[in-house]
Order: C-alpha cells, then structure tokens, then sequence
C-alpha cells in the first residue's frame, strides 16, 4: 500500500499553528481519519461525512491508526519555520542517519521557499484559484513535481492571498502508509 495524498484549504490566520490545531480539531470532532474512515476523499465539503469521532482524543486516534497513520492532517502537530531540509537529507549516505533525521521531521507542515512559490505560481502571493488550477486539478508536471517534494507523514503549507491580502492556508501531506 502507497502513502494518501490529503489537503484542505483554511481560512488564514497569523499563527499557523493555531490554524493547523483548530483544522486538526476539526477534522477529529468529524470523524475524518482512519481508522473511522479509512480512505478519505477530498476536497473535503459541507457534503463530506461527518460520523464524528470514534476514540476519545487525537492521540488515542493516532494510536489507532498504527503505522498507516490517520490519513489526514491529524497526524500533523508541529509547524517549521524553515522550508523541509531535502539537501540535508540527500546529503546524508546512511541509511540509518536518514531514518533518524526524518524520525525528527514527521509529523511537521513545512512553508514553501520564496523560490517554490515563484516556480509553481510565478508569484510570491499565489491564490486559492492557482492552488486549485496548478497543483489539485492539473496532472503536468509542475503538480507532480510539488507533491513529489512533500515526504511520507509531513505536510506543506502555503498561504494564499486575495486582492494582496492573507486569505487563506493551503495544508497539503501524505500519510505514513
């Protein structure tokens, strides 16, 4: 079995940790993780099921979901100020130094470097409408190419902007299994 691919768009606040929280609040309130819904299908709407949670709290859900994780943003609870380290990574020529790396690195949403966000949107403040175009409805390779750079059990987030102006947080990942 493959990693799941997951995402959800936010309303934008200044502390992303507080949005990833109440998100991760949110979609555990809905009953939106393995075990309770196994595969889950995004986007995530009004229309999406809602069977409420099924364990008694996150990390009782988390546990749960043994090494497959929960297949949401619920298996995400730390936010990086700096962009995911992939040179460290490929730096790195021991098997074991990469596993004790990413050990450190699950479980995290890491920003997009200013060069990221230039490449796949040609703009710094990319928009919910670019979000939708270039990496969720679109197959070429730029989308490829961005959740190709995201690692089994992390996310990236990118905020998105309306009329110059904070809009929203775009979290996507992939689970662990």
């Amino acid at each position: 079995m493959g990693a799941e691919p997951y995402f959800y768009f936010v309303e934008y606040q200044p502390n992303i940790n507080a949005a990833l929280e109440a998100l991760r609040e949110g979609e555990f309130r809905a009953g939106r993780y393995n075990p309770v819904i196994p595969f889950l299908d995004f986007p995530i709407n009004p229309n999406s099921p809602k069977p409420g949670a099924k364990h008694s709290s996150i990390e009782m859900a988390i546990k749960a979901a043994n090494a497959d994780g929960t297949r949401s943003i619920i298996d995400i609870y730390r936010v990086s100020e700096f962009p995911f380290p992939h040179n460290k990574l490929q730096s790195l020529n021991d098997v074991q130094a990469i596993y004790e790396e990413m050990k450190i690195l699950f479980h995290t949403t890491f920003p997009l470097t200013t060069s990221e966000l230039l490449n796949l949107f040609g703009t710094d403040e990319p928009t919910h409408e670019m979000v939708e175009s270039i990496i969720i409805e679109e197959l070429g390779p730029v989308a490829f190419d961005f959740w190709d750079s995201i690692e089994r059990g992390t996310s990236k987030h990118i905020v998105l902007y309306e009329e110059s102006q904070p809009s929203e947080i775009f979290f996507a990942g992939y689970s662990f299994d």
